[in-house]
């Protein structure tokens, strides 16, 4: 009996011990599938695992060692970072000022484009003197020249190279204390937190504006296969696994079988696109992962993802261990319906927001530099991972989501009940004594302004009103409406045109239905754009019809940002059409709003009397606009608030809005 027991007390102490080296030999298994521990003052890069919430049933993450912590290789220029090798000092006042070094020699046309595309940019400066940034863009991959030293080179600081295409030739000079912005740059050669990863961008890579995201169905939907996989030539295959099947790199020992699956096209169908990280060119096949929204699974990647200093990457993509295929592909298969949508979503929107169009790559890239030049708190993670993006949220407006129209449901704010009137009086006109009293008699508003842009000398006598009045002047330009005026002390405007007609009652209603739309304009007179088949481009009509696409902005409430971006982020070419074309301020304005919101205008109820024609617009007005948008963004609506017993045949008693009624 007791030899009995002696064996079992053996058996199990050698079950045990070989139990502990199973469990100690597959912790390097699962070190890849934890997020490691953020290390003090250092940059937080992409995350290199696998959701903790996916492999619950594999490990926990109090139960695994702590990675140990490598120092990072910098083989471009030894230990700069960005305190010792960039001099701020050079950016005060005006900011991130870039100045681009002319081409020498034959250039491609894309690179024409590209310095095209950043001298009409908010951060452009002709002088290098004064500029706080010197940018050199790379030549190799265009025309197969290695670019030179620049005379200003100074060892490289302050200075950005800028490479889109990896370079087929031998560097000619030393980067020293240069930053690099490259394309799908090496976890080895990658400098967190000085050095920008940019996208793998193909050669037809639209330069603005680019296609939109392909994904129409945002839930997991029947029939649509779980995964898609790359092909060495091009394109994408669908496979639908069981839950025993793994149909990468034939690690697996079963064997998918015939019929399961499927040749696709250029961009993948699928929910997760499964890519290999040692292939080069498998960088190329995240950005179509994320156009087609189909939630990228990274395996094992040895390159940075793009932005990974600013872009959250955790909400849009996982990246998983190449050596647990098994357990990837049972927690994918696992993963809730809410999480799928919301990783898809994620998806769509960093596609739009920075990766569509070279131009958006350009002005990311300089965005994050700047971000590091204002400190931390210029751009918070919500802004940059959080419809509309870091590009529409400028942080010369504000630092904090609570100051953006688009953030306020987000953040679980309303804005502040009062408006600032801003009537403008152009050329021929008069003072609109009238229009400033039905203005000033409304309860929410806070201030008038009028902008006297005529001529004509000022008036010596103003309506008395019992709300402050101011009188700017004006550069006889049509885009002074839009400037940001800092005496405009409200979060809402009520843009007007001296011309304009509208009674108390108009303005209090129009003004409740902005402060339950605070993102979008909401205005009297409409208009809408339509494609015009015999002339091959758009057209637009002021006629009154049930669906329309704009509002007039000579009478209309929105957000006082959009005059920030108006003045700020258009390039000077649409700012000089605006001043040009004075019938094209409305178009451009409805443009800057729908980009940014995905959404249409709201139509008010227009009050008693006749209203004026509005003129008609510039011919070419809408096509100019949208070539430089570099897609149309207006959207059509027949959405029109009215208050409740506007027109019905009850006592006027009865009614709010008095006289909104038809004598």
């Amino acid at each position: 009996m007791q030899s009995w027991r002696r064996r079992k007390s053996l058996w199990l102490a050698l079950s045990a011990s070989w139990l502990l080296l199973v469990l100690l030999g597959g912790f390097s298994l699962l070190r890849l599938a934890l997020p490691p521990r953020p290390r003090p003052g250092a940059s937080q890069g992409w995350p290199r695992w696998l959701d903790a919430e996916l492999l619950q049933s594999f490990s926990q993450p109090g139960e695994l060692p702590e990675d140990a912590v490598s120092p990072p290789q910098a083989p471009h220029g030894g230990s700069c970072n960005w305190e010792s090798c960039f001099d701020t000092s050079k950016c005060r006042g005006d900011g991130l000022k870039v100045f681009v070094y002319p081409a020498v020699g034959t250039i491609s046309e894309t690179h024409r484009r590209i310095l095209a595309s950043i001298e009409g940019s908010r951060f452009y400066t002709f002088s290098p003197a004064g500029a706080c940034l010197l940018l050199l863009l790379s030549l190799d991959a265009q025309t197969g020249e290695c670019s030179s030293m620049p005379l200003q080179w100074n060892r490289g600081r302050n200075h950005l190279v800028l490479r889109l295409h990896p370079a087929p030739c031998p560097r000619t000079f030393q980067l020293g204390q240069a930053m690099v912005a490259e394309a799908s740059p090496t976890v080895d050669s990658f400098r967190p937190g000085f050095d920008v990863a940019l996208p793998f961008l193909p050669e037809a890579h639209p330069l603005r504006g680019g296609a939109p995201g392909q994904l129409r169905q945002h839930s997991p939907q029947p029939g649509v296969a779980l995964l898609a996989l790359e092909e060495e030539r091009g394109g994408w295959r669908t496979a639908d696994t069981g839950s025993s099947a793994c149909p990468w790199d034939g690690r697996c020992e079963q064997d998918p079988g015939p019929g399961q699956t499927q040749r696709q096209e250029t961009l993948p169908n699928a929910t997760f696109c499964l890519i290999s990280g040692h292939r080069p060119e498998a960088a190329s096949r995240f950005l179509q992962a994320l156009q087609a929204g189909c939630i990228p699974v990274l395996l094992s990647p040895r390159w940075e993802l793009p932005f990974s200093e600013v872009i959250d990457w955790t909400k849009a993509a996982i990246v998983a261990d190449e050596r647990l295929p098994l357990q990837v592909l049972a927690a994918l298969q696992e993963m809730s319906p809410a999480r799928v949508l919301a990783l898809r979503q994620q998806t769509q929107f960093l596609w739009d927001a920075y990766f569509s169009s070279v131009e958006k790559v350009i002005h990311t890239t300089l965005e994050v530099i700047q971000d590091r030049i204002f400190g931390t708190s210029a751009h918070p993670s919500l802004l940059w991972n959080s419809p509309p993006g870091a590009l529409l949220a400028l942080s010369t407006f504000s630092t904090s989501p609570q100051d953006f129209p688009f953030y306020y449901l987000q953040q679980g704010s309303r804005p502040e009940g009062r408006f600032s009137a801003l009537i403008w009086v152009g050329p021929p006109g008069q003072p609109p004594l009238k229009l400033i009293q039905a203005v000033a008699g409304s309860q929410h508003c806070a201030q008038i302004l009028v902008l006297w842009s005529n001529e004509r000398p000022l008036p010596s006598r103003w309506p008395e009103t019992a709300v402050p009045l101011t009188v700017i002047d004006g550069h006889r330009k049509v885009s002074d409406r839009f400037y940001p005026y800092s005496t405009i002390r409200t979060d809402a405007i009520l843009s007007l045109d001296a011309r304009s007609s509208l009674s108390t009652s108009e303005v209090d209603f129009a003004f409740l239905v902005w402060q339950s739309f605070p993102e979008r304009m909401v205005g009297f007179l409409t208009s809408s754009h339509f494609w015009d088949e015999a002339h091959g481009g758009w057209g637009y009509t002021a006629e009154r019809t049930n669906e329309f696409s704009m509002v007039l902005t000579t009478a209309a409430f929105y957000h006082r940002y959009y005059h920030t971006l108006f003045t700020h982020s258009l390039p000077k070419a649409l700012r000089t059409l605006a001043d040009e074309a004075p019938t094209c301020v409305d178009v451009l304005m409805n443009f800057i709003v729908a980009a940014v919101t995905k959404l249409p205008p709201i139509k008010a109820p227009g009050g008693p009397g006749p209203r004026p024609k509005p003129p008609a617009p510039a011919p070419d007005c809408i096509n100019q606009i949208a070539a430089a948008f570099g897609h149309m963004p207006l959207l059509s609506s027949r959405l029109r608030l009215d208050p409740v017993l506007f027109k019905d045949p009850v006592s006027v008693q009865r009614k709010k809005y008095r006289s909104l009624e038809k004598p």
